[in-house]
């Protein structure tokens, strides 16, 4: 079976070696140890799928805690649909948030132009001395 190094890991996936730490900290790691007072961290292929798959719940925007009850989902893979569902449920909070995030970008991008809109308009009638009493 082959291993990986924490150096290996961080080139592969283009992050730092720290990042890797600290998802060992969160229990979403749990590599073994080599060496002279087990300094050596030692990652299986099992802790290089976790990695893989708590990047791609980071990138989802999904908080470590999700990303952890998730990926420890699959480490009892007796029943998959339950693990879907999960999933499932977790994507469609993240989807509603994100939505709302929208509209509420939406809304201030729209007051904003309505706010450029007015400056512009009474920029105009300063220049054409026409500028309305403040």
């Amino acid at each position: 079976m082959p291993t990986y190094t924490i150096t290996e890991l961080a080139r592969e996936f283009d992050i730092t070696a720290r990042a890797i730490r600290f998802y060992e900290d969160q229990g979403l790691l749990s590599p073994s140890r080599e060496g002279t007072g087990g300094r050596n961290r030692v990652y299986t292929p099992r802790d290089r799928t976790r990695l893989k798959l708590t990047l791609r719940g980071k990138r989802l925007g999904l908080s470590l805690s999700e990303i952890k009850s998730l990926v420890d989902m699959y480490e009892t893979p007796k029943d998959t649909s339950a693990q879907m569902n999960r999933f499932l449920g977790v994507l469609a909070q993240h989807r509603e948030t994100l939505e709302q995030q929208r509209e509420d970008i939406e809304m201030s991008l729209a007051e904003i132009t309505a706010h450029e809109d007015e400056c512009k308009r009474l920029l105009a009638a300063i220049g054409t001395g026409n500028a309305p009493a403040a």
